[in-house]
């Protein structure tokens, strides 16, 4: 589990930092945490954070979350049938 986070943060990073090359790591890292309203020192920022906010950064603020958008029903009355099993 620890491996694929690290090889998902480098890989997210490497794309997003291409595009600010004049930035040095610790900057872009940095500008990252701003960006997603960290305050804390960026040594206590979190894997998942980078993450998340490299991930929608790059995304339209409208737009609906990954992990949510695969579970998210048109309509509502639709998944109160689903969660009660009365359709499938």
């Amino acid at each position: 589990m620890q491996c694929h986070r690290i090889e998902e943060l480098l890989e997210l990073l490497q794309g997003e930092w291409l595009q600010d090359q004049d930035l040095s790591l610790l900057q872009f890292l940095q500008k990252v945490a701003t960006e997603a309203g960290f305050n804390e020192p960026l040594t206590t920022i979190s894997d998942d954070t980078l993450i998340y906010q490299l991930k929608m950064r790059s995304r339209d603020q409208s737009e609906m979350i990954p992990g949510l958008a695969k579970d998210a029903v048109p309509d509502f009355k639709e998944a109160i049938l689903r969660a009660r099993g009365i359709i499938k």
